[in-house]
């Protein structure tokens, strides 16, 4: 499949890989009405695809976002209310269409992570950052807030540390942004990669059936009362059981021998 040309991000494939990388270092890849339309054209692209299994969002250089387009930011100050609704539903849009994508998504948080490029972080499934990140929720300090992230967000550090940041905008540094649950795993800026690629590892040991299927329980379980799912969650393991991949799943354990799916050398 050739390759789509966007202006704003790269995307590159090394099966069963996807990377997506955010793209505009002359403004440190802050993101405007261009870039999320592409981010979000391209995640969707990919999500039927069975033979990329994970993605990997990150940003080009030394720096991941810095948020939102000073440029973009002048033109929304004088949309009318109506305009607005409609810009802010292109962002609420990516950030969901990565948060459900069925592929098992990681964030390369390789440098400065600011407002709504933390939501693109919160959407995945795990994050890994450079100790040279940093993290901040500025949007306070314009006079506005993280809405349409925050329902991500708030889901990976809890009210007690959105009352902090959000409130606040103060900068946290990597270390503590593992510690409210925002990232997974902070290394050197050399070990980047690799730990990247553990991570892929880890992934691609599960079905990518099981996988999609995990990621659509979560964030349905996650907002739900427990008897509101009971059936619901009865229905789906009663199906994977029966599927092929399940099928699979317990022979390879009971033959002793590694399933089908699992791409590990």
């Amino acid at each position: 499949m050739a390759p789509h040309k966007y202006q704003t991000i790269r995307v590159e494939e090394r099966e069963p890989v996807v990377t997506f990388t955010l793209s505009r270092p002359e403004v440190r890849n802050a993101f405007d009405e261009t870039l999320i339309a592409e981010l979000t054209q391209a995640v969707r692209s990919i999500e039927a695809r069975r033979d990329l299994r994970v993605a990997v969002l990150t940003g080009e250089g030394e720096v991941f976002s810095a948020g939102a387009d000073l440029n973009w930011m002048r033109r929304v100050a004088d949309y009318s209310y109506e305009e607005n609704v409609s810009d802010a539903m292109g962002l609420a849009d990516l950030v969901e269409t990565l948060y459900m994508m069925p592929q098992a998504a990681i964030a390369r948080v390789n440098g400065p992570c600011i407002g709504g490029g933390l939501g693109l972080v919160a959407a995945c499934d795990v994050a890994v950052a450079s100790n040279s990140a940093f993290f901040a929720f500025r949007e306070v300090r314009l006079g506005i807030t993280p809405a349409t992230i925050s329902p991500y967000v708030i889901r990976k550090i809890g009210e007690r540390n959105a009352r902090d940041c959000f409130l606040t905008g103060r900068r946290i540094d990597a270390t503590a942004a593992k510690a409210i649950g925002l990232i997974n795993e902070v290394v050197d800026p050399g070990a980047l990669d690799e730990s990247v690629e553990r991570w892929t590892r880890r992934f691609l040991h599960s079905g990518p059936e099981a996988v999609k299927a995990s990621k659509q329980l979560i964030a349905q379980v996650s907002r739900a009362q427990i008897r509101e799912v009971k059936a619901y969650t009865a229905d789906l393991i009663a199906r994977l059981r029966g599927s092929d991949e399940g099928k699979e799943g317990f022979a390879s354990f009971f033959e002793k021998r590694k399933p089908k799916w699992d791409a590990e050398e």
